[in-house]
């Protein structure tokens, strides 16, 4: 890979202030309380809703770059991380529930994304599966087994909008949004963000690693849309997962000489 000399014009960082290991949160507040289980984290950067924090894992430069909400601001993050010499991303986050088998406080594993977001469609054609790099999810689940955390790895769906999903009545193409959504749920989707099909259809184009760690927010069908409801307390299962998860990919990586 040729890494870019110049700064991008978003994240407006060099290469040499990040690591090849990113985590790729989408909410600015989540940048610091997962760099806080670093080594020496520092902030390298601060951009429109980028904030970017390194630190080391055992002693490997790890980075941790939010991306905003949505495919578009994260296809953004991911080109500019690529061009900066980034090999492995990794989304820590949240999600809602669409199975009674994703429960609130779940640590979720995602082996495959339905790609109900425009942004994916930029980069291949529909049909093509949006699934994270094999490697780093069977990692990841291993770390989430080891965790011991209730957790699942089924289907996420990724949306483009909010809130056709918490008030689809509202909408007029609302016929055809529950026609899609109780497909998808009937097709077994246990959960859905707003970011995964995107990240795993950019990391199969840039050839990037790429895997998923989320926090299941809700109870199936019992979403109030109220903060107050948000399990803040349990967002550390997701980044503890995440980060184990991260070392054992490290590790894997130094035993074989470097990735493949």
């Amino acid at each position: 890979m040729k890494i870019q000399d110049k700064k991008p014009i978003h994240l407006k960082i060099s290469h040499q202030d990040i690591g090849q290991y990113v985590f790729i949160p989408g909410s600015v507040e989540r940048v610091e309380k997962i760099a806080s289980e670093l080594d020496n984290p520092r902030v390298v950067g601060r951009h429109r809703e980028f904030y970017v924090m390194t630190g080391t894992l055992d002693g490997t430069m790890v980075s941790v770059v939010s991306t905003g909400i949505g495919g578009p601001s994260t296809s953004i993050v991911m080109e500019e991380l690529h061009a900066l010499g980034v090999h492995t991303m990794v989304r820590i986050g949240s999600c809602a529930s669409t199975s009674t088998l994703s429960r609130i406080g779940d640590v979720i594993i995602p082996k495959a994304a339905v790609k109900m977001e425009g942004t994916s469609r930029s980069y291949l054609p529909n049909e093509f599966p949006a699934v994270p790099d094999f490697q780093i999810f069977s990692t990841y689940l291993r770390a989430a087994r080891r965790s011991g955390f209730p957790h699942n790895s089924g289907i996420t769906i990724t949306k483009d909008s909010f809130y056709t999903e918490v008030s689809p009545r509202t909408k007029p193409v609302f016929p055809l949004l529950q026609f899609q959504w109780d497909a998808y749920e009937r097709g077994g989707a246990t959960n859905t963000s707003m970011e995964c099909s995107t990240i795993f259809t950019i990391g199969s184009v840039l050839g990037i690693r790429t895997a998923s760690v989320m926090i299941c927010a809700t109870n199936y069908q019992a979403y109030s849309n109220d903060d107050k409801d948000y399990p803040r307390d349990w967002e550390h299962r997701a980044i503890k997962v995440g980060i184990e998860g991260m070392r054992m990919i490290i590790a894997d990586d130094k035993k074989r000489g470097g990735i493949r």
